[in-house]
């Protein structure tokens, strides 16, 4: 009988927010993982992707590589189709050749953003721009060429205490403006990248177990607000007011690429991987703020 195989985790895209919060959380508990930013493993290179399958043999691979300039996109297209929608095809063949589990991250950009409910897993999508379009060609490639193993993550409206985001935004904002103007027309889920982290590590350790259903989840906090309700709950936990924040409509905000108005998504899928969703964002906000506004200071 051959022995079996250590469950090793590969995490690319390990250079960013949520990897570099994401890799911790699996050394904690205790689950050996490969950290593979650009330099050690670039997604767009199939033969690059090959050799690291066969030199590591993941059981669990955790897609956070991404092209994530969302208004570069529109004018750098191919470039971040490569990324986003051919690497996740390279690394989903390899899955799917070594039976390894692949949770490939995605984001609400794959809807227009023009509902006025919480959107399902199962929802029609429909991206507006070049950046949801390549993502969702990622997420097609994933669920064709690996169905039985290929789980896609949709979040958004991240924040973390490693790299640039809205909050570390607001917090340099505040001590440099007497007033901001923020939008006050789009609406979403502010999400905390340690809160994500731990629920890729439960839906992995699910999935090996073989208590997940393989497909689409939604890993986005509970509850919802707008821009400027997410600043003014920031300035709020600064101390400083809140009435400095100005609310403005998203047409006085210069942008290449439409934003959506409604990013909040459903959560009703966990339920199928035996998983409670994300808890609401007003909490997770507060544990989450002092390591964010250390970094902030510091950066």
């Amino acid at each position: 009988m051959s022995p079996a195989r250590s469950p090793r985790w590969l995490v690319t895209g390990a250079g960013g927010m949520l990897a570099r919060d994401l890799l911790p959380r699996l050394e904690a508990a205790g689950i050996p993982a490969l950290g593979a930013d650009r330099r050690k493993l670039d997604i767009v290179d199939a033969t690059a992707v090959r050799e690291v399958f066969a030199a590591y043999r993941p059981a669990v691979v955790v897609n956070c590589a991404a092209f994530t300039a969302v208004d570069d996109a529109e004018e750098r297209e191919e470039e971040a189709l490569a990324v986003n929608g051919r690497g996740p095809r390279w690394l989903a063949d390899q899955c799917a050749a070594s039976g390894a589990v692949l949770l490939q991250i995605s984001t609400d950009y794959v809807f227009d953003g023009r509902a006025d409910r919480p959107y399902r897993e199962d929802a029609v999508t429909g991206p507006r721009g070049a950046y949801g379009r390549t993502k969702l060609a990622g997420e097609q490639a994933v669920l064709e060429t690996c169905p039985e193993q290929g789980y896609v993550v949709r979040t958004g409206w991240l924040y973390g205490a490693a790299g640039h985001n809205f909050v570390a935004t607001m917090i340099r904002a505040q001590r440099q403006r007497e007033t901001l103007d923020v939008v006050d027309d789009q609406r979403g889920q502010p999400t905390w990248t340690a809160d994500l982290a731990g629920q890729l590590t439960a839906l992995g350790i699910a999935a090996l177990a073989g208590d997940a259903p393989p497909g689409i989840y939604h890993g986005t906090s509970a509850g919802h607000t707008t821009w400027y309700e997410f600043a003014r709950e920031i300035f709020g936990l600064l101390g400083a007011d809140p009435d400095r924040i100005r609310p403005i409509s998203s047409d006085r905000f210069q942008s290449r690429t439409p934003r959506p108005a409604f990013s909040v998504l459903g959560h009703d899928r966990w339920a199928k991987a035996g998983l409670a969703p994300i808890r609401n964002w007003r909490p997770a906000l507060a544990e989450a703020f002092p390591a964010v506004l250390a970094a902030a200071s510091a950066g």
